[in-house]
């Protein structure tokens, strides 16, 4: 499914320097300590194994109380009048919003008979607009703009899948973001929808079928009515539908009530042939994985019952392709940095495998079929590399990259010797090539028409040695020659989890942070995927604690370096990374001069107990096992916050119905925070409405990114802005 990132790889454009607004507005008091609006603490202990651990705040799970509504109400104001009187704020959102302002497209997705899809946006509509070509030199056409579906962009349009042939477009949309989706279908033709309307869809691919009649999906039974939110999901069951049915008529293809917290998905081959189901612990890195030949792709049978092909859960089993009845697989089978084996449905023991690309030494991100070739996607320590291989794994060449970066996206067909991706670094913003396999011939497809000079600045990757001496790659964007005088204002960002490797991408606040004068550094840390799956096991379960001393020790590294100093740095991190900036503001809240935590996984004790959290199991343990109770209750931030401890100045973002981590984490952590502060910093929660974890429409998303920074500068000692901003960029 190509998921529509209208939050992703944005760029700037021309600006003059814009006048400083609030120059005569009073800067926030800082003398003297914030009246917080008050939060009932009750008497309630939940006790684990014998540990008794007071929760006062847990009257705000009920989310939708008139108590905590009065609360977060309360906290908003608080907030907008303490950001009110930032003198930088004004200019970091003018700035930041020009910036946002420019045409971006992302990389088309081909469909057999020559027609492609893609999004666009023209600067700053607060969600892109879809449009389809009929051929690659067809005049393109618009499709469907979901900007049209409400006015305050509260309608998400969070993906879409066309039919084999292009006749069809199921489109996924969500309010407010939430992950829960419900499926549409527009014929491409006429661009009217059909009246097929499939519900209570999530964490689901689309598969269509060759005949283009109907599709897999992936759906949960409907939870109870005004629960939608915080009800734990479980139960996912595989179906498909026939176009011109009721969503009561489709089939179920698969399910497993023996294991109701695994996730199951489907996905179709090329030719229609195979339908390879995926079954899934949660978030694990490892899948079981079954298959269903549907005979005839232009009559397809879906009635069969799935084979099972591998189910020890050891390892991750994806199939890219094949060749009859070989499959190519990626897999991490004895080897955790991945590698692409040739299977035989007939006999498919890894025994029999026969290995087409070895593991080598960058982690292979991705791997699809095109023009009869396998393209590989490498990261080789956070940074993309475009390899070519033939079906029988000789190596044939690579598609060159402008630059240090990231290919963000990458769309291609066996049938064709086209493939089209994209690329990004921090420095420069996502441009589209289209490749000629047959020519081996590169191309710009689409450059986005943007003005920021690059060339005052530089990206540097750095290594640096954690508590116990692994050494840990962190990016450094910052502006050439930069003074170490321990007295620049610095941003360290992290994730550290779940296998994800930050990799260069363009983020249009980088350039105003760096006109601030500010010095941005991202860490890999353990946890993630830098160096493949033996460095996320180095990071998960009870190893969590690598991944918040590999941040300390950045911090550290960057002080000792002079590149700033502990009260000019301030830390970053959003979802997993908010759990990230609170348990290292509560280890070392000495260290960082400010803090954001963005959504945060804050109390790791009853996460697994709402919505979609119990998928996270097997990242962290719950509470539930006496053993994973331990390791939480070390480090968990909502459990560790210590009354009379100077905590560093702290801003919290979530939205009121953030379904996949619910906002009750920020809630709980910020009344936490505020009561237990020993000093006058101030702690700040801010909470959007009509949004979720990961959408927010461009004019929320540039309002709160705009109020995050403002706050982290002025208590960085940022405290007016620039005399200039830049003027053209620099392409790569």
């Amino acid at each position: 499914m190509r998921p529509l990132y209208t939050l992703a790889l944005l760029v700037s454009a021309l600006v003059t320097a814009v006048p400083f607004a609030n120059a005569q507005v009073p800067a926030p008091d800082t003398s003297s300590r914030l009246n917080y609006p008050p939060a009932h603490r009750d008497s309630i202990v939940d006790t684990y194994f014998g540990t008794r651990v007071p929760a006062p705040y847990q009257w705000m799970e009920d989310i939708d109380s008139p108590a905590v509504r009065q609360w977060v109400e309360a906290e908003n104001a608080l907030t907008f009048a303490y950001l009110d009187k930032i003198p930088v704020r004004n200019w970091i959102k003018a700035r930041l919003t020009t910036l946002w302002n420019y045409a971006r497209e992302s990389t088309p997705e081909m469909v057999g008979g020559g027609r492609i899809f893609f999004s666009r946006n023209a600067g700053l509509q607060n969600q892109s607009v879809v449009f389809v070509q009929d051929s690659p030199s067809a005049e393109p056409r618009e499709l469907l703009d979901p900007n049209k579906l409400s006015p305050d962009g509260s309608v998400a349009l969070l993906g879409y899948q066309s039919s084999p042939r292009g006749l069809y477009l199921a489109y996924n949309l969500s309010q407010g973001g939430s992950d829960w989706l419900t499926i549409r279908i527009r014929d491409v033709a006429t661009g009217k929808d059909l009246p097929d309307t499939i519900r209570w869809v999530k964490f689901s691919d689309i598969a269509w079928t060759e005949d283009g009649k109907g599709f897999f999906y992936s759906r949960y039974p409907e939870p109870p009515a005004g629960q939608a939110i915080t009800e734990r999901v479980i139960d996912q069951k595989l179906y498909y539908h026939r176009l011109g049915t009721e969503q009561s008529a489709d089939a179920l293809i698969y399910a497993r009530p023996d294991l109701p917290e695994w996730t199951i998905g489907g996905s179709v081959t090329e030719d229609g042939r195979y339908l390879f189901v995926y079954l899934q612990n949660g978030t694990a890195p490892q899948n079981e994985l079954f298959y269903l030949d549907l005979g005839d792709p232009l009559k397809p049978s879906v009635s069969g019952t799935p084979q099972p092909l591998y189910t020890k859960n050891d390892a991750e089993y994806r199939v890219i392709g094949h060749a009859g009845t070989t499959i190519y697989i990626q897999t991490t089978l004895d080897a955790p940095r991945r590698r692409i084996v040739a299977a035989s449905l007939d006999q498919h023991d890894p025994a029999n495998w026969r290995v087409l690309v070895p593991e080598g030494e960058g982690v292979i991100q991705g791997a699809a079929m095109a023009g009869g070739r396998i393209l590989v996607d490498y990261q080789i320590i956070a940074k993309s590399r475009l390899a070519l291989f033939s079906i029988q794994g000789k190596p044939e060449g690579e598609l060159a990259l402008p630059a240090i970066g990231s290919v963000s996206g990458i769309s291609s067909r066996n049938d064709s010797p086209t493939v089209y991706y994209g690329f990004t670094s921090f420095l420069y913003p996502e441009s589209v090539y289209r490749h000629d396999l047959e020519h081996a011939a590169t191309q710009v497809f689409f450059k986005p028409e943007v003005r920021f000079d690059a060339s005052p600045y530089s990206l540097e990757q750095v290594f640096y040695p954690s508590k116990d001496g692994t050494q840990i790659p962190p990016w450094m964007p910052s502006r050439r020659n930069v003074k170490l005088d321990g007295n620049n204002p610095a941003i360290l960002y992290g994730y550290g989890g779940f296998d994800i490797t930050i990799t260069p991408r363009f983020n249009p606040m980088l350039p105003v942070w760096l006109e601030l004068g500010g010095v941005y550094a991202v860490a890999n840390l353990r946890g993630g995927g830098t160096y493949g799956e033996t460095w996320h096991e180095a990071g998960m379960l009870g190893r969590k604690q690598n991944v918040f001393d590999d941040f300390a020790w950045g911090a550290k590294y960057l002080i000792a370096r002079k590149y700033t100093s502990s009260r000019r740095l301030g830390i970053q991190g959003y979802s997993n990374g908010g759990l990230l900036v609170g348990a290292s503001i509560t280890q070392h809240p000495d260290l960082f001069g400010a803090a954001y935590a963005g959504a945060g996984v804050l109390d790791m004790l009853r996460y697994q107990r709402f919505s979609g959290g119990a998928l996270w199991a097997p990242e962290y343990g719950t509470s539930d096992n006496e053993q994973a109770f331990h390791w939480l209750y070390t480090y968990s931030p909502l459990a560790n916050l210590k009354k009379g401890v100077c905590y560093p100045p702290t801003i919290i973002t979530t939205a009121d119905h953030d379904d996949r981590v619910v906002p009750s984490h920020s809630y709980k952590f910020a009344a936490a925070l505020q009561h237990d502060q020993g000093c006058n910093n101030p702690v700040l929660i801010r909470v959007e409405t009509k949004t979720s974890h990961g959408y927010m429409p461009t004019d929320k998303r540039i309002a709160q990114t705009a109020d995050v920074w403002a706050f982290q500068a002025y208590n960085l000692g940022i405290h007016q802005p620039p005399q200039a901003a830049s003027p053209a960029l620099s392409h790569p």
